[in-house]
C-alpha cells in the first residue's frame, strides 16, 4: 500500500468499540495497578472508549485523571463511558501525543493502552509523554505485537488476515509489532529506569472463540481497515470475505486457541 499520513487504522466502527470497551483495567493494565494509590494525577493518552480511563479515575479517586483523544468526535465516546458509570473525577481534552498541550510535570502518571504502535514518531510520543510527567512518576505504555500472536487451528485465512493487518498498519504510518520495540524506543526517548515486561489476552473458551472470531469477522468486512484496504486495492470484497469466513470456521473449532501478545514498559520520569 502507498505510504499515507499518520491515520488510526482500525476506525470506530461499531464492532472495534465492541472489542475496546471490553477491555478494563485488569485485562489491560495489570501491570500499572500496583503504581496506582488514591489521590494521584493521571493521564490516559488516547483512552479510546474509556473504559480503562473509568477503572483508572476509579483507582486514584479522590485524584483526578485527564482522558485525551487526538479528535472530539473520538473523545465523545469516553464522556459518555464516564457518564454512564458516575465517575465524576475525569477532565476531557483533544491532544496529540506528539505535541501534548499541557504543562510540563504535572501528572504523577502517564499512561497509553494500545497507542504507540499507531502514531508516526512513537519516541516523540514518549518524550512529551516524559515532559508531562512529574520527575520520579511513572509513564506507562502497553501495545501488542501482531507478529507474535499465536493460533490453533492453522486455518490459511487468518495468515492472510494478519499479512492485511500489517501492510495496512504500517502504510498508515504505525508499527504493528510494537510491543517488542517498547523497551527500544523508551531508551531512544531517554529513559534511564524501565521495567519491561509482557503479557497475553487468551480465547479459548466457547464464548471467547464466538466474542473474538466473530468480532473479527465483522470487521474485516465493515471497519476503516476494510475501506483502506479496498480503497488501495491491495484486497477484493472477496478477499475479505474468505478472511471473514476463516474467522468464523477458526471460532468454530472446539479446539480453537488464540493468543495476543502484548509488550508493557513501566519507566520512572
Amino acid at each position: 500500500m502507498p505510504a499515507a499520513p499518520n491515520v488510526y487504522t482500525h476506525g470506530h466502527h461499531e464492532s472495534v468499540l465492541r472489542s475496546h470497551r471490553w477491555r478494563t483495567a485488569e485485562n489491560s493494565a495489570a501491570y500499572l495497578l500496583p503504581h496506582l494509590a488514591p489521590g494521584m494525577s493521571v493521564l490516559d493518552v488516547g483512552c479510546g472508549p474509556g473504559t480503562i480511563t473509568v477503572d483508572l479515575a476509579a483507582r486514584v479517586a479522590p485524584g483526578r485523571v485527564t482522558a485525551v483523544e487526538i479528535t472530539d468526535e473520538a473523545l465523545q465516546l469516553a464522556r459518555t463511558e464516564a457518564g454512564a458509570r458516575g465517575q465524576g473525577n475525569i477532565d476531557f481534552a483533544v491532544a496529540d501525543v506528539h505535541a501534548l498541550d499541557l504543562p510540563d510535570d504535572t501528572f504523577d502518571v502517564v499512561h497509553a493502552h494500545q497507542v504507540l504502535q499507531h502514531v508516526a514518531d512513537p519516541i516523540q510520543a514518549l518524550r512529551e509523554m516524559r515532559r508531562v510527567c512529574r520527575p520520579g512518576g511513572i509513564v506507562a505504555a502497553r501495545d501488542s505485537d501482531y507478529a507474535a500472536f499465536t493460533w490453533f487451528p492453522r486455518v490459511p485465512a487468518l495468515d492472510d488476515w494478519l499479512a492485511l493487518y500489517q501492510q495496512a498498519a504500517r502504510a498508515n504510518g504505525g508499527e504493528p509489532d510494537a510491543g517488542r520495540r517498547l523497551l527500544s524506543w523508551a531508551n531512544a526517548a531517554g529513559f534511564t529506569d524501565v521495567r519491561a515486561t509482557a503479557s497475553t489476552w487468551c480465547f479459548a473458551t466457547p464464548e471467547d472463540r464466538q466474542w473474538w472470531g466473530g468480532m473479527w469477522a465483522e470487521r474485516i468486512l465493515n471497519s476503516d481497515l476494510a475501506r483502506q484496504v479496498l480503497t488501495a486495492g491491495v484486497a477484493t470484497a472477496q478477499d475479505l470475505r474468505n478472511i471473514s469466513d476463516g474467522w468464523r470456521e477458526w471460532a468454530e473449532s472446539a479446539d480453537a486457541w488464540f493468543v495476543v501478545l502484548h509488550g508493557e514498559i513501566v519507566c520512572r520520569a
